[in-house]
């Protein structure tokens, strides 16, 4: 009996330079990200995208070239974003958020404001999940394994937090 060839091959690490072509091909994507859960924010949002690099670039020995490294950087970039404490604070109402707008709020004059307002008043998972559904366009799986979570969590939170924006943004 042969013995199977992908159970006996070994991920590789990425080297030096193949791991800094992956995050500028992915930068914009993560800060986008980041923007979004951030509600807006680009200065917030900026700070954490800078952390999570660094975190990346530290952690970047233990990554395998699975062909997965969006989905690793965003887990990473999303544990930033859940341990930056002022980023998870959450709003009763669109009121509430409108008045936390700051001259660094990315669209404060633009058509996703109320987006964003919205999602601040979610709780930091529930607005991880929509973000990565709806502005990632990530399957429940894989948004379960970014945020650490199982597939049935994520279907609760994407749901309740469907729900909250529904009510929130009056659709």
């Amino acid at each position: 009996m042969k013995p199977n060839r992908t159970s006996c091959q070994h991920k590789r690490n990425v080297t030096r330079e193949e791991f800094i072509g992956h995050i500028e091909s992915e930068q914009a994507a993560v800060r986008g990200f980041l923007l979004a859960l951030c509600c807006g924010n680009k200065a917030d949002a900026d700070d954490l995208a800078q952390d999570a690099l660094v975190k990346a670039y530290i952690a970047s020995a233990g990554y395998r070239d699975e062909g997965r490294f969006r989905s690793w950087l965003f887990k990473i970039a999303h544990n930033t974003f859940l341990n930056h404490k002022a980023s998870c604070r959450t709003m009763e109402s669109i009121d509430e958020a409108r008045t936390l707008i700051s001259p660094t709020a990315a669209d404060s004059s633009f058509e996703h404001q109320n987006l964003y307002l919205a999602l601040r008043t979610l709780p930091p998972k529930e607005r991880s999940a929509i973000t990565l559904f709806y502005l990632n366009g990530y399957n429940i799986k894989e948004i379960a394994t970014i945020t650490d979570t199982s597939e049935d969590a994520v279907k609760k939170q994407l749901s309740r937090g469907r729900d909250k924006l529904k009510e929130k943004l009056e659709i």
